[in-house]
C-alpha cells in the first residue's frame, strides 16, 4: 500500500513539474543537463561524507527514496542517518551516467558502486539508480529517488 501510495506521489510531482510552463528554457536542456549532473555530484559526495546540510539543501521537503527491496525512507530519515554517522562510506561513485530534462522535470539515471560499512557491518554493492530533480523557485531538487537491488544479488 505504502510503496502505491509514492508511486502516485512521484508520478503527480513529475506531471506537475511536466505542466508548468517552461517560456525560454528549450534551449537551455544542455545547461540543465549538466546542472543536475553537478547537483547529484554534489549529492553524492555529501551522502558520502555524511553531509547533512548539504544533503538538507539538496533534498525537497516531501522527498521520498524506494530501495530496490522496497525500503523507503524521506528526507528527515536520510538526514538523520547522515547526522548518526552509522554509514561510513569507503566508496560512493556512479559511472554510466545519463540525465534527461523534460522542461521542469529532471531524471538522472546511473550506476552506483559503494563500499563501506553500517553499524560496523561492511558493505560493498553497485546498484542503478534514478534520481528525479524538479526545478522550484529555490532552484532544482532531488524529489524522488529509485534504486535496484544489489546487482549481485540478480541472477541473469
Amino acid at each position: 500500500m505504502r510503496i502505491a501510495a509514492i508511486s502516485f506521489l512521484a508520478a503527480g510531482m513529475l506531471f506537475t513539474a511536466l505542466a508548468t510552463p517552461t517560456t525560454g528554457r528549450a534551449s537551455a536542456s544542455a545547461d540543465d543537463r549538466k546542472a543536475i549532473a553537478v547537483l547529484d555530484a554534489e549529492y553524492q559526495t555529501s551522502v558520502k561524507k555524511n553531509d547533512f546540510a548539504t544533503m538538507d539543501r539538496l533534498l525537497a521537503d516531501n522527498f521520498v527514496l524506494v530501495t530496490g527491496s522496497g525500503k523507503t525512507f524521506s528526507k528527515a530519515d536520510l538526514l538523520q542517518e547522515a547526522k548518526s554517522g552509522q554509514a561510513l562510506y569507503e566508496h560512493q561513485e556512479d559511472t554510466e551516467q545519463t540525465v534527461r530534462v523534460w522542461g521542469n522535470a529532471a531524471v538522472l539515471t546511473a550506476k552506483l558502486w559503494a563500499k563501506g560499512a553500517e553499524n560496523g557491518r561492511p558493505f560493498d554493492h553497485t546498484v542503478w539508480f534514478s534520481h528525479t530533480y524538479v526545478r522550484t523557485e529555490a532552484g532544482w531538487k532531488y524529489g524522488f529517488g529509485q534504486s535496484s537491488l544489489p546487482l549481485s544479488s540478480l541472477t541473469p
